[in-house]
């Protein structure tokens, strides 16, 4: 059976599923997207993601193409059509497509923002192997663009830092500029040293991570120091954890940075414990 997809209204299969050559999302990249997770059938932080596309689509001035209701309830009915229990929703929101390519934004009285959504089955998505064994990473330069709080469909750097890091038998890379981590490829970045967690502060350099707001929220109410600051990857290197966090990876912990181990090279015991209790706080609140 075919897995069903939603473009602009319609539920389809995937493989009746088109959007137009002239797509700004398709030409320019000029567009936004989020991904939600799904466990046991339930959407994870669906709040917190529609905030934050909407933030996204305020500072690119795009249209929301159907209220945050609605969005709702198309997540809830492609996760029902293709029996997701554990897995993904992806939601893809473009200028839509104008007459002709033109750098120029087009009039958005004639031009109607596209939506697309999909889901990906990854059925036990909790119990990642990663989770239990930790992820060694690579530091690489950060030469994106300078609004990485808004979740752009410009992906193409990320990708290539993911393919630098299978190069070199790593599972991911983290981003350097100006001497400090930004992020990861597709994941916030944190280390633990002597009983604090680091991550960096927010701004243009990093995505708002809806993970990383929940994270931060249980470790502060379970007591645990946190420092919101940027930080080298020497500092990193001689921490006594790592770790990441994104809406698939929950909290992986990171075990080796450019080939130097973190800690005892192994998964540390404050990743583990908020992995824990994002993951029973995270399934008593999905919808």
């Amino acid at each position: 059976m075919s897995r069903i997809v939603y473009v602009n209204g319609d539920y389809l299969p995937e493989e009746d599923a088109k959007v137009s050559v002239f797509d700004r999302g398709f030409l320019f990249a000029d567009g936004v997207y989020e991904v939600t997770s799904v466990l046991g059938g339930k959407l994870i932080d669906f709040d917190g993601h529609a905030k934050r596309l909407a933030r996204s689509l305020g500072e690119l001035d795009l249209a929301a193409p159907v209220t945050t209701d609605e969005l709702l309830a198309i997540h809830r009915n492609l996760v029902e059509r293709n029996d997701v229990t554990d897995g993904m929703v992806y939601l893809q929101v473009t200028r839509g497509a104008a007459p002709d390519r033109d750098f120029a934004f087009p009039d958005p009285d004639e031009v109607r923002s596209s939506l697309i959504l999909f889901t990906q089955s990854k059925p036990g998505l909790a119990d990642s192997p990663a989770a239990k064994t930790g992820i060694r990473v690579i530091s690489i330069e950060d030469i994106r663009w300078g609004r990485r709080d808004i979740k752009t469909v410009q992906l193409l750097y990320p990708s290539m830092g993911k393919m630098m890091a299978k190069k070199a038998g790593k599972d991911d890379a983290w981003m350097v500029e100006d001497g400090m981590v930004t992020e990861g490829t597709s994941n916030n970045a944190y280390i633990v040293k002597d009983g604090v967690i680091v991550t960096r502060n927010l701004g243009t350099e990093i995505l708002h991570g809806i993970t990383r707001a929940a994270v931060l929220r249980f470790a502060r109410e379970a007591q645990m120091r946190v420092e919101e600051r940027p930080f080298t990857i020497e500092e990193a290197k001689d921490a006594d954890e790592a770790f990441i966090t994104s809406a698939s990876a929950f909290v992986t912990p990171v075990v080796e940075i450019d080939g130097t181990p973190v800690g005892s090279g192994t998964p540390g015991p404050v990743a583990e414990r908020l992995r824990e209790i994002y993951l029973e706080e995270s399934r008593a609140t999905a919808i």
